[in-house]
């Protein structure tokens, strides 16, 4: 594969501040201010209706869209500038008016996630791996579309059943499980293998409130047998999560090989095997 962009230069600095994209946990430091803060993501699930689930799946399909039509027009470029690249995405909603039924910010964000690949692309590079060019997304490779900063409200009812407002979208049930501690910057939808759908708060939270020092430690380790030790002799046996599941995993899996390439019924069993590997990572 061509390195295409192995001589071309950002013309923009990568920015200092902390990438909208968050892992599952950050702690941040403002140099200016002294003032220390966390981004913390919380994953709840979401129960979107039959219509809202297709009008994710649109959303979905559009970001891809977009995301390979700027991809597309980066290539063209000789010089890579994200503002001219940025600057696309209007004139591709005058010539694609499906691309106005989405919330502007979802779109834009995929400028992001496209010079973030880049970034990354850059920095393997630098450590002197090899690379090649920055792929056009399918349709199985694109699971994700992000609310940055705005076009969200999460309206908190009781403990379980409350409602996410999501801009062009509507409201989708949600149950968080866990209580929300801080601010919401960013909601990003995933849709998972299995077919369930998952919303990714992320959350700026002040620093934590330090816990009392009890002067008592213990020393905890993996073991080969059992699954931890402490320094106090006590163990905890091994859940053997995989083991438990191997034989129905490969027994799904065997299903799924004879299942012929593009039916339906291939594309049910896949959800199948999804949902076992799923209970398994749970």
């Amino acid at each position: 594969m061509l390195k295409k962009y192995a001589n071309k230069s950002l013309t923009q600095r990568e920015s200092k501040q902390s990438s909208p994209e968050i892992n599952s946990f950050k702690a941040l430091i403002n140099k200016k201010t002294a003032f220390f803060f966390m981004l913390l993501t919380y994953k709840f699930r979401i129960y979107p209706s039959k219509q809202q689930q297709e009008k994710l799946l649109f959303v979905l399909d559009k970001c891809r869209f977009t995301y390979n039509k700027l991809l597309e027009i980066l290539n063209k470029q000789e010089k890579i500038n994200q503002s001219e690249i940025q600057a696309e995405i209007p004139k591709l909603k005058e010539q694609y008016p499906d691309l106005n039924e989405i919330y502007s910010k979802t779109l834009q964000y995929e400028s992001y996630r496209l010079f973030s690949n880049l970034r990354a692309l850059s920095r393997l590079k630098k450590n002197g791996k090899k690379i090649g060019c920055l792929r056009f997304k399918g349709k199985d490779w694109f699971k994700t579309f992000t609310y940055n900063q705005s076009g969200f409200v999460l309206e908190i009812k009781n403990k379980k059943y409350n409602k996410l407002h999501l801009s062009k979208i509507g409201s989708i049930p949600i149950r968080t499980h866990r209580v929300i501690n801080g601010s919401i910057k960013q909601v990003q939808i995933k849709k998972e293998c299995s077919g369930k759908w998952f919303a990714l708060l992320c959350v700026h939270m002040n620093e934590p409130k330090q816990r009392e020092k009890t002067k008592k430690s213990i020393g905890i380790d993996l073991g080969t047998i059992n699954f931890i030790y402490d320094s106090d002799g006590n163990h905890a046996d091994h859940p053997k999560f995989l083991n438990k599941s191997l034989k129905k995993l490969a027994a799904e899996q065997r299903k799924l090989s004879r299942k012929k390439k593009g039916s339906n019924n291939r594309t049910k069993q896949k959800i199948n095997v999804a949902k076992i590997h799923e209970a398994i990572c749970n």
